[in-house]
């Protein structure tokens, strides 16, 4: 491991101790090697033909512009990317919708920031999830030899 100095002013130095407090990181060097992953991991992510798991997760309002419909039949339409979807009701007004979608990052991401865009979505964040696509042969007892898919989680994109 290298050894690395930086400036950093104190608001943002307040910011980083505020994170390794709610992480759960031990000192500064586990905080910021975190958050250089992740931005790393991210940029890596914007090439946008590696495969992915995007949870995609906001607050609506679903009396906007019918949003309540449309945000819905917008995932019915990418059926073959749609894992499932999650929508819990907080109060009259608004709900919190978790949707979990796979593909290309260019597709999920694509989907995610066109969302955000929606009058009456709100809080959206993307988390992409770096997963490649296998498909393999093998055999139950007693049964035939069959092809079964799956994403497997990589270790970055």
């Amino acid at each position: 491991m290298h050894r690395v100095t930086i400036t950093i002013e104190t608001a943002l130095l307040d910011e980083l101790d505020a994170y390794m407090a709610r992480s759960g990181a031990s000192n500064r060097s586990e905080a910021l090697r975190d958050l250089v992953r992740r931005g790393l991991a991210q940029q890596g992510a914007e090439v946008g033909e590696a495969q992915c798991v995007g949870v995609v997760s906001y607050t609506l309002d679903p009396s906007v512009r019918a949003l309540g419909r449309r945000v819905p039949q917008s995932r019915q339409d990418r059926h073959d990317h749609t894992i499932a979807a999650l929508s819990v009701p907080l109060d009259h007004d608004s709900a919190v919708e978790i949707a979990v979608m796979r593909g290309r990052v260019a597709q999920v991401s694509a989907y995610a920031e066109g969302l955000f865009l929606e009058r009456g979505i709100r809080h959206g964040k993307l988390s992409l999830i770096p997963v490649q696509h296998d498909v393999e042969t093998h055999t139950h007892e007693g049964g035939e030899p069959h092809e079964h898919s799956h994403l497997r989680v990589r270790e970055s994109f």
